[in-house]
Protein backbone atom coordinates (compact mmCIF):
# COMPACT_ATOMS: atom_id res chain seq x y z
CA UNK A 1 0.00 0.00 0.00
CA UNK A 2 1.47 3.52 -1.08
CA UNK A 3 3.68 2.38 -4.03
CA UNK A 4 2.79 3.76 -7.47
CA UNK A 5 2.89 1.30 -10.18
CA UNK A 6 1.92 2.15 -13.89
CA UNK A 7 -1.51 2.00 -13.36
CA UNK A 8 -1.60 5.25 -11.49
CA UNK A 9 0.46 7.08 -13.23
CA UNK A 10 -1.48 6.47 -16.17
CA UNK A 11 -4.47 7.71 -14.54
CA UNK A 12 -2.60 10.26 -12.97
CA UNK A 13 -1.13 11.33 -17.00
CA UNK A 14 -4.69 11.11 -18.20
CA UNK A 15 -6.07 13.76 -15.54
CA UNK A 16 -3.34 16.10 -16.17
CA UNK A 17 -4.10 16.05 -19.87
CA UNK A 18 -7.89 16.61 -19.69
CA UNK A 19 -6.85 19.81 -16.69
CA UNK A 20 -4.19 21.04 -18.79
CA UNK A 21 -4.43 20.25 -22.14
CA UNK A 22 -1.92 18.32 -24.61
CA UNK A 23 -0.21 21.67 -26.10
CA UNK A 24 0.34 22.74 -21.82
CA UNK A 25 1.70 19.51 -21.00
CA UNK A 26 5.56 20.07 -22.27
CA UNK A 27 5.36 23.75 -20.96
CA UNK A 28 4.21 22.37 -17.36
CA UNK A 29 7.02 19.72 -17.65
CA UNK A 30 9.64 22.47 -19.07
CA UNK A 31 9.14 24.46 -15.95
CA UNK A 32 9.16 22.14 -13.85
CA UNK A 33 12.12 20.54 -14.81
CA UNK A 34 13.76 24.46 -14.80
CA UNK A 35 13.10 24.26 -10.91
CA UNK A 36 14.34 21.33 -10.21
CA UNK A 37 17.59 22.38 -11.91
CA UNK A 38 17.48 25.61 -10.12
CA UNK A 39 17.15 24.03 -6.75
CA UNK A 40 19.89 21.43 -7.51
CA UNK A 41 22.27 24.72 -8.33
CA UNK A 42 21.45 26.24 -5.43
CA UNK A 43 21.65 23.35 -3.50
CA UNK A 44 25.13 22.88 -4.44
CA UNK A 45 26.05 26.62 -4.32
CA UNK A 46 25.39 26.60 -0.70
CA UNK A 47 27.42 23.56 -0.12
CA UNK A 48 30.41 25.09 -1.73
CA UNK A 49 29.87 28.83 -0.03
CA UNK A 50 32.26 29.38 2.80
CA UNK A 51 31.30 28.66 5.99
CA UNK A 52 32.22 30.78 9.02
CA UNK A 53 35.60 28.67 9.97
CA UNK A 54 36.25 28.60 6.29
CA UNK A 55 37.50 31.75 4.48
CA UNK A 56 36.73 32.55 0.82
CA UNK A 57 40.26 32.38 -0.41
CA UNK A 58 40.69 28.52 1.42
CA UNK A 59 37.91 27.34 -1.24
CA UNK A 60 38.84 26.40 -4.67
CA UNK A 61 37.04 28.56 -7.23
CA UNK A 62 33.71 27.47 -8.85
CA UNK A 63 33.89 25.44 -12.38
CA UNK A 64 32.46 28.96 -14.17
CA UNK A 65 35.41 30.79 -12.06
CA UNK A 66 38.02 28.98 -13.73
CA UNK A 67 36.28 28.90 -17.42
CA UNK A 68 36.04 32.68 -16.77
CA UNK A 69 39.93 32.52 -15.76
CA UNK A 70 41.22 30.74 -18.45
CA UNK A 71 39.37 33.05 -21.04
CA UNK A 72 40.57 36.43 -19.16
CA UNK A 73 43.62 38.18 -20.91
CA UNK A 74 47.23 37.33 -19.45
CA UNK A 75 48.99 40.52 -18.17
CA UNK A 76 51.88 41.18 -19.76
CA UNK A 77 55.06 41.22 -17.82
Amino acid sequence: MGDIGVPELLIILAIAIVLFGPSRIGGVGKSLGEAIRNFRQAVRDDKLAPTADEPAAARPPLIEDQALLREAPKPSE
